[in-house]
Order: C-alpha cells, then sequence, then structure tokens
C-alpha cells in the first residue's frame, strides 16, 4: 500500500482513526479567522487527486462556513416585511457557499477545486485550492493553461466548479 493510499484510508474515519489531532485541529481552526491562507494542504491525497501541485501560483485557501439553516435575517426595526415568514431552501451546498466566499476574498485568483477537512457541530471547513492564472509558472505549465481564458475567471459564480455542479444535479456525489 502506498503512502496516498494510505492517507486516504485514514482519512475515511478520522475521528477514530486520529481522535487526539483532530480535537487539537478544531480547537485551533476555531480560533482562526474564518478565510485563512495556508502553506500546504491538510488532506495531500485530496489535493493531489485534483489537481493540486506544489509549485508557485498555487494557493491553499481554508474556508470555514457555519452549518445551520438558511434563513432570511430578522428585520431591524419598523414594519414586517410581507416575505418574513418565509424560509430559505438554498439548492446550494456548503462547500460551494464556502467557495464563493474565497472568491470574494482573493479576487485575482481563480479557483480550481475544493474538499473538505472538517466539522463540527457549529462549523464546516473546507480547503480551496486556487491558481493564480498571470504567474509565468502557471502560464508556462500545459495542464494549466485552460484558465488562461478570460471565461474561467469566475467559474465559481458560473456554477462550473465540481462542487457547483454536484449541487445542480449535473454529477453524482
Amino acid at each position: 500500500m502506498g503512502l496516498y493510499q494510505r492517507v486516504r484510508e485514514a482519512w475515511k474515519k478520522p475521528k477514530t482513526n486520529m481522535p487526539e489531532l483532530w480535537r487539537e485541529r478544531l480547537i485551533q481552526w476555531r480560533r482562526e479567522p474564518t478565510t485563512i491562507k495556508i502553506e500546504r494542504p491538510t488532506r495531500i491525497d485530496k489535493a493531489r487527486s485534483l489537481g493540486y501541485k506544489a509549485k508557485q501560483g498555487i494557493v491553499v485557501v481554508r474556508q470555514r462556513v457555519p452549518r445551520g439553516g438558511h434563513t432570511r435575517t430578522k428585520p431591524g426595526g419598523g414594519r414586517r416585511p410581507k416575505r418574513y415568514g418565509i424560509r430559505l431552501n438554498l439548492d446550494k451546498s456548503y462547500q460551494q457557499i464556502a467557495e464563493e466566499r474565497a472568491q470574494k476574498k482573493f479576487v485575482n485568483l481563480t479557483v480550481l477545486n475544493s474538499y473538505w477537512v472538517a466539522d463540527d457541530g457549529k462549523f464546516y471547513w473546507f480547503e480551496i485550492i486556487f491558481v493564480d492564472p498571470h504567474h509565468p509558472v502557471i502560464k508556462s505549465d500545459k495542464n494549466l493553461q485552460w484558465l488562461q481564458d478570460k471565461k474561467h475567471h469566475s467559474r465559481v459564480f458560473q456554477g462550473k466548479t465540481s462542487s457547483a455542479k454536484t449541487s445542480r444535479g449535473l454529477r453524482k456525489a
């Protein structure tokens, strides 16, 4: 069994395979900001399978998303709005919401893909792989040259990432 297979097996049940590490990580991550740029991916096997390479122009970001229902915020004061009692049932997954929020923070980068890292009773954490399409190393990479095209710049908001396609039912989860 290779290294990536062992890592993949350990991540199938992380709470039972590495309980002390899991608990320490979540305590630390709750104290960190919502969006944080990290040096290297937490799940190297998943990141590599989704297109991550340890080269310049590729950035990994950990995004925290709160769990719970997607409801409208309550009005501050004045007249009650007409649609006040309606709950929103968004068709977006938490992963897609995380990608969109991270894209708003890193405007000059393009989302390549993302994956689940952790969750607890209050939050979900996802790691998002970003690519800088204007970096010379990325421009010379034949596998990533398709990101040079303008139509791929805001692919998160156009629903072109894998999590968005899964949310829309174009791909099985």
